[in-house]
């Protein structure tokens, strides 16, 4: 199988689970880099930002038409993430790339559990604006370090200590995961990572498509089923990626 079919396929995948569950997606984008399509850690992570911002844009557009946008609990949410994100981006360009795969393997195994757990569909009641600065700084920071948009984490943070709705918070974490993926990007614009735009940009092209069916699909099958499947596949990807680093 070629390079762009491979890009392809799993540009559209991803964009399924970014437009369909509001992130989750961007964990899958740096093992696909990586193990089909043969960047390294640090071009994935930084491939995988660019991909992760223009899906998220285009999902966040989607999600905006029906009101599903919290954009001002959303904007200081992220904004506590940007100075990490920044600082993060910068320090991973001077890591050794087996730290980079291993700590992602970690990071997208925890977000398959995350993902497994009983979804809480209302909101807590009181927003928490203390817990919120911390989650959304620690959120900056795996987002720069990882280039992984981070929805798996926002989500959940978003409904239970900011009070959102289900539906509202995966709307509103796809503007902080564009916000705080931006601020990961220009922190690497000079780390001389070189990219095969080859690749990422039918990578992305294809993750934009699916972005706009996973937002269609989202209304025809149950969102926890959806999660589910996905979560399954990424706990196969995380410890594949583990196994692959300790041996």
């Amino acid at each position: 199988m070629t390079a762009l079919i491979l890009a392809l396929v799993a540009g559209a995948v991803i964009g399924l689970a970014l437009g369909g569950l509001g992130g989750g997606g961007s964990v899958l984008a740096v093992p696909a880099l990586i193990y089909l399509l043969h960047f390294t850690p640090a071009e994935a992570t930084t491939a995988a930002l660019v991909i992760v911002t223009l899906t998220s844009v285009t999902a966040l557009s989607a999600h905006a038409r029906d009101g599903n946008v919290a954009w001002r609990t959303g904007s200081l949410f992220a904004a506590a993430g940007i100075v990490p994100a920044v600082i993060a981006g910068a320090a991973s360009g001077h890591l050794p790339e087996t730290l980079l795969t291993g700590a992602f393997a970690v990071i997208a195994g925890l977000a398959a559990l995350r993902m497994l757990r009983p979804a809480r569909t209302e909101p807590s009641g009181q927003a928490q604006p203390g817990k919120a600065g911390a989650a959304g700084a620690g959120l900056g920071a795996v987002t720069g370090f990882l280039g992984v948009g981070g929805g798996f984490l926002a989500v959940p943070t978003l409904v239970s200590v900011l009070g959102l709705t289900m539906r509202r918070a995966v709307g509103t974490s796809l503007l902080v995961i564009t916000i705080n993926s931006l601020a990961a990007l220009g922190a690497r614009a000079g780390t001389g990572v070189r990219l095969d735009w080859a690749v990422v940009a039918p990578f992305t092209a294809a993750a934009i498509l699916g972005a706009w069916d996973g937002k269609r699909l989202s209304h025809r099958i149950k969102g926890r089923t959806l999660q589910r499947i996905f979560a399954y596949v990424l706990l196969a990807v995380a410890a594949y990626m583990l196994v692959d680093v300790l041996i």
